[in-house]
């Protein structure tokens, strides 16, 4: 399609600020971005609509539009309802450049547009897409408020008798039209998905589980997945896309049905595009803090940066009174993927309860990124307690809690070369341990990726541990210890099925009390000094001796 066809579609409320020359350029696709250089993600021909939050200062313009008209977008489309009218700065930036200029009236959605560009560009759809498509547009021209995902989701089942669920990459589900699925499922669906996408499969994605056939189709932004510009690699994206599970079998379907999902799945994806905007200012807040942290600034100045941030993080609580920092590394075999923007929106995810559904459940979440980390400030509000009295956090944060919901859809995301390490914090209550709290979680992270694994954590109680020691030992000196120790044990148990490993386990966790030991494993006293004599023997040690009893017990931590 044509520009100018836009330009005379009254519904689309478009008005044109320069370029009447340049109208009979050929449009191919649209693209929503607030990026101050989203060159990634432009192929060219692209409709490019902008809220214009990438504009800090007149300067901002020409270096924006100069990159637009390089990749050879078709124009560029700029929305009033967060500047009001559009700066002459940016009007003779596109006069500059040769880059058509239009101004989207505060009352048009992008998504209204979005949805008219991609079914002009896509030509005519069958006929039940039409009909979804049409009444999905009359529902979210006003945006968000008219029902997001869910609007779509509804009409498939009604229209098409199919019903479907959006997911997130780890399995939580966003959105979804009757039921929720089990959780358990929804990680399946996801890890289903992301294995298949690693692997190079073209979607649909078919599983069954349970008995039950589902389709899998991924859901992309704009610049997104892969064959994306550039021939971006996979990896870059495969850990935030999110997915559309369908429940059939999409393999014996017709063409026009499967365009009419991919139609739906673009359709979700402006959403997606919303939902990231909506982060814009969580992420700036998280980065601001994270900057004063790191440059040493004064506390009260960190302070300040708080007393802004948990208003927008906490609504209607106006402070936090404790803080949590989260670190989280996606590592990549060979070192060529930037790992930072990766793991800030895993991390946004994994930090969302997965029993909470919807797009929106991580408004009290900031990210931000330095470098290939991903540090995620995150607000305690206090347990209730009496007036004046000092009280802790209501729910902090624990290390093992946060991977335990999501590990099997990570793990088959991460497939055979990337790793996710992630480390948390105690919880802080000013500004003063902020700095503490950052290094806190750093080393915690580092500790989780001295472990083995594709998905690790760590705590910051494991800190002040023989745990942070024992990740560190050279590998040869770990299975030179633990072999020397329990080796002995393990062939005797092989061949006479005596338990002594297990017994060892037991006596030194009860402190090698006879009685307390003989309960728990329900043996006579004799019995397990029996036991344990056998182990004295083979192993030429005395387990009344405390230097004797911890190299047992680190041999049996690090086995």
């Amino acid at each position: 399609m044509r520009l100018r066809a836009l330009l005379e579609t009254e519904a689309l409320g478009l008005r044109l600020l320069g370029g009447e020359e340049e109208l009979d350029r050929t449009v191919r696709g649209v693209m929503t971005t607030d990026l101050r250089d989203p060159s990634r993600y432009l192929t060219g021909g692209e409709l490019v609509l902008t809220g214009l939050a990438w504009r800090r200062n007149s300067a901002d313009s020409e270096p924006f539009v100069r990159i637009l008209a390089s990749a050879g977008v078709a124009g560029l489309a700029a929305g009033e309802a967060e500047l009001g009218d559009i700066p002459d700065d940016l009007v003779s930036a596109c006069r500059r450049n040769r880059l058509p200029l239009f101004a989207v009236n505060e009352d048009v959605a992008f998504a209204t547009i979005t949805e008219y560009v991609v079914r002009q560009v896509s030509g005519e759809r069958a006929g039940d897409l039409a009909a979804v498509v049409d009444r999905h547009r009359r529902l979210m021209t006003s945006g968000p408020a008219g029902g997001g995902p869910d609007v779509v989701l509804d009409l498939l089942t009604t229209d098409l008798d199919l019903r479907a669920w959006v997911l997130s990459p780890t399995g939580r589900q966003i959105a979804g039209a009757g039921e929720p699925l089990a959780p358990g499922i929804c990680a399946a669906l996801a890890g289903e998905h992301l294995a298949a996408v690693r692997t190079g499969r073209r979607g649909p994605h078919r599983i069954s589980i349970q008995g039950i056939a589902y389709s899998l189709f991924p859901i992309r932004g704009a610049g997104r997945g892969p064959g994306g510009p550039g021939g971006r690699d996979v990896r870059e994206s495969v850990l935030s896309d999110w997915l559309l599970a369908v429940e059939a079998d999409a393999s014996d379907w017709p063409a026009e049905r499967l365009d009419l999902l991919q139609g739906v799945t673009q359709l979700i994806a402006v959403e997606r595009d919303r939902r990231d905007a909506a982060r814009t200012v969580r992420r700036r807040l998280a980065q601001e803090v994270l900057e004063l942290v790191q440059t040493g600034a004064p506390p009260a100045e960190i302070a300040a940066r708080l007393r802004v941030a948990a208003p927008v993080l906490l609504p209607g609580l106006g402070t936090a009174p404790h803080w949590q920092v989260v670190v989280a590394r996606v590592d990549w075999e060979g070192g060529d993927i930037p790992g930072g923007p990766v793991a800030q929106s895993l991390l946004e995810e994994i930090l969302v309860d997965p029993s909470v559904s919807g797009p929106e459940p991580s408004d009290r979440i900031a990210v931000a990124h330095a470098g290939d980390e991903a540090i995620a400030l995150v607000p305690l509000p206090a347990a209730p307690g009496e007036a004046g009295e000092e009280r802790g956090p209501e729910s902090a944060l624990h290390a093992d809690e946060l991977l335990a919901a999501v590990r099997e859809p990570l793990q088959a995301g991460l497939a055979d070369d990337g790793r996710l390490t992630l480390g948390v914090s105690a919880a802080v209550q000013s500004a003063e341990g902020l700095r503490g709290a950052l290094e806190e979680a750093r080393h915690a992270r580092r500790v989780a990726a001295a472990r083995p694994g594709r998905v690790c954590a760590a705590g910051h109680h494991e800190l002040a541990s023989h745990v942070l020691l024992l990740p560190f030992v050279p590998d040869d000196v770990r299975r030179a210890f633990t072999a020397r120790l329990l080796d002995p044990l393990r062939d005797y148990d092989r061949r006479h099925r005596a338990e002594l490993i297990p017994t060892l386990e037991a006596f030194l966790d009860c402190d090698g009390s006879w009685t307390r030991c003989a309960t728990r494993l329900h043996l006579h006293v004799n019995t397990l000094r029996y036991r344990v004599g056998r182990i004295e023997q083979l192993t030429a040690r005395d387990l009344s001796r405390l230097e004797d009893k911890l190299d047992f017990f680190l041999a049996l931590r690090m086995s």
